[in-house]
């Protein structure tokens, strides 16, 4: 099946993070009997602008992401102050794969063609492989990066804020762009103070800090 949007599914955060934060971030500057019920939002952002962002670290947020290709997995687990539970083709029988589209070549007939003759192709040979009892360990290596490959990613907010200031960035890659917007967005709700001031553009998929 052919898959042309992502999902970002959020499965944890830190309870109360942005109070966490001000917590350790006051710790330092031994400054708790300044906080109050709403102290938190403004403690968090003149951190941030003071390039105090190792309090950041305190707080945690884990995601699915389904939907994605092994492409943009192998991008994602170069974020190494992280952590990643990634679907194994040693295990999972992908037979019956589902895989990614890009929107270049979706947008064109003959490519769109031509990439579906290749994808066919691959899952047939890996059937026959299978068929003929091949491992899966060893009949993946004929897998494309097109395979839709599910992975929970976590990190602390400091890794979130890093992920995003270099993969939405216009140079980045269409596909991490489209899930680290998705993961933005969430985030954006969730903690205002931490990752409020990334001004977004829906169009392009592309996000950049307001430091």
């Amino acid at each position: 099946m052919e898959i042309h949007e992502p999902k970002v599914v959020l499965l944890a955060i830190s309870p109360d993070p942005e109070k966490l934060i001000e917590e350790a971030g006051r710790t330092c500057y031994l400054s708790l009997s300044k906080t109050t019920d709403d102290s938190e939002k403004n403690f968090i952002r003149n951190a941030i602008k003071r390039g105090h962002h190792s309090i950041l670290e305190h707080a945690t947020a884990s995601f699915r992401i389904l939907g994605a290709s092994r492409a943009f997995t192998h991008q994602l687990v170069r974020h190494r102050i992280a952590s990643f539970s990634q679907q194994s083709q040693r295990y999972v029988d992908e037979s019956e794969f589902n895989y990614i589209v890009p929107p270049e070549i979706n947008n064109n007939k003959e490519a769109l063609e031509i990439y579906r003759e290749f994808i066919e192709n691959s899952r047939k040979i890996y059937n026959r492989l299978r068929e003929i009892g091949i491992k899966k360990e060893n009949a993946r290596f004929i897998l494309p990066n097109a395979l839709e490959s599910q992975i929970v990613f976590s990190a602390n907010f400091r890794e979130f804020r890093s992920v995003f200031n270099l993969r939405l960035d216009r140079s980045a890659q269409w596909e991490i762009r489209r899930v680290c917007l998705e993961m933005l967005l969430i985030l954006q709700a969730k903690v205002p103070s931490v990752f409020g001031d990334y001004t977004i553009n829906r169009d392009d998929w592309t996000a950049y800090p307001g430091l």
